[in-house]
This record gives C-alpha cells, structure tokens and sequence, in this order.
C-alpha cells in the first residue's frame, strides 16, 4: 500500500513529522508492506543561498521581526524536535533553495534509497548546517547514501529529475496542498501536518483495512496538524 508524502527539505515540522510516522510504522503490523513515496514541496522557491545569512536573519526579515524574536522562534521548535529524539541547530543552519536536493531524492528512488535520502538531507540542514542547495555537498551526500557519483554529477549537468520535481508541485498545487507535511493514504486518506503517531497508526490501519478489501475510492476527512506554509516561514 502506498503512502504518499509531500515535504520540503528545509521544512522543521516536515522532519518532525517523519519522526512520528517512523514511530506509528514501527508499531504497524504489515510495515513491510508500506510503500513510502517521497514528493517535492518547495515552501521557498525563489530562495538563494546567501553567504553568512544565518537562519535567524533570513527569518527575521521575512516575518519583520528581530533576530532575537527570530531566534526564539527557531529554539521553541527545536524543543518540540527534541521530543522525538531530533537535534536542530538553527544557529548554523544556512537558508538555501531546495530544487537539487529534491532532483536528488527522485534521483535515489531508481534505486530505493529515496528514503535514505531524504533523511541524510534533513539531517544536512537541521542538524549539521550544510548548504543543501551547493552541487558538491550535494554529491557527497548522495555517495554516503550507496549513489554514484558520476552518476549524480551527470544527473545535476542534465536536465534530470526536474520534470519529476515540478511534477510533484504541480500536483500539490492542483490538489490544494499549501502546507507540508502532507500526507496521503492510500490515495484516500489525508493528514496535514506533524500529527501524533497515534493518528498516523489509525490511518494506517484504517486504509490497509480498505486496501486488502478492495473497497471502493471515498473520501475521508482530512487531518491537520503543524505543518509549514510557503510565505509563512516556520
């Protein structure tokens, strides 16, 4: 059964939230049969990365706020990471745009390492404050993870994997996805947002229960949680 999920790299709520799914899998019966797709969101399209712009500045500016009420934003969400056993560090973290890094995580799906990726690269941003939108620590990145890095390079100096990332924003935007994480069940089943992993389980034992009896398509009510908006930078 498939599990469709629309994140961004740079997303606090998106790492988050897949801590918490990881958590209800873990506690899910038929796991191994959960096939979990990775779609590109881009809550900053238009970023770039500036050279010693921290995280705090560039959030500061966007949301007209000082760097200090900035900063207190960023420590209140990496208090609710902690929760789930993750490190943010917004101090170093570097504002950068996500496309590539994106053309990287479809690039890992040809070989099944779509999730690997996706971790190493919040694990990039959050934690170790990597400028996930530079070429060479994107290669890096990708070799840690079993992919060829000529493979990879030849990817970046083509125009691979763009389709698939501006197909996923297209679908997002023409099924009214405006905040991330977004999750969708069995092609039925929607949850927005870092939900707890009890709502997560319920949804996947909800939807595998329609899934193995074939039941028809309907529709079901949408979850929300925290999530990320673009223009409303978390």
């Amino acid at each position: 059964m498939n599990v469709d999920i629309w994140s961004d790299v740079v997303c606090p709520f998106c790492y988050i939230g897949k801590r918490k799914f990881e958590a209800a899998l873990s506690k899910f019966p038929h796991k191994e049969d959960i096939h979990i797709i990775w779609h590109s969101f881009q809550l900053s399209p238009d970023m770039e990365y500036t050279a010693g712009k921290s995280l705090n500045e560039w959030l500061a500016e966007k949301k007209g706020l000082s760097v200090q009420e900035a900063k207190q934003m960023n420590d209140h969400v990496s208090k609710i990471a902690a929760g789930t056993g993750l490190t943010f560090n917004f101090d170093i973290a570097k504002p950068a745009n996500t496309f590539n890094a994106h053309r990287l995580i479809h690039f890992a799906e040809k070989l099944r390492l779509q999730d690997k990726a996706k971790e190493r690269l919040l694990s990039a941003y959050f934690t170790e404050g990597l400028n996930i939108s530079d070429k060479d620590t994107l290669l890096k990145l990708g070799e840690e993870i079993g992919l060829s890095k000529k493979e990879l390079e030849a990817m970046f100096n083509s125009d691979d994997e763009k389709y698939e990332v501006q197909s996923d924003l297209q679908e997002a935007e023409d099924n009214g996805i405006r905040g991330v994480p977004f999750f969708v069940f069995n092609s039925k089943y929607a949850i927005s947002g870092a939900q707890s992993p009890e709502i997560f389980l319920a949804a996947l034992n909800k939807s595998w229960s329609e899934w193995k009896q074939e039941s028809p398509t309907v529709t079901l009510p949408s979850e929300k949680g925290n999530s990320c908006t673009p223009g409303d930078p978390c």
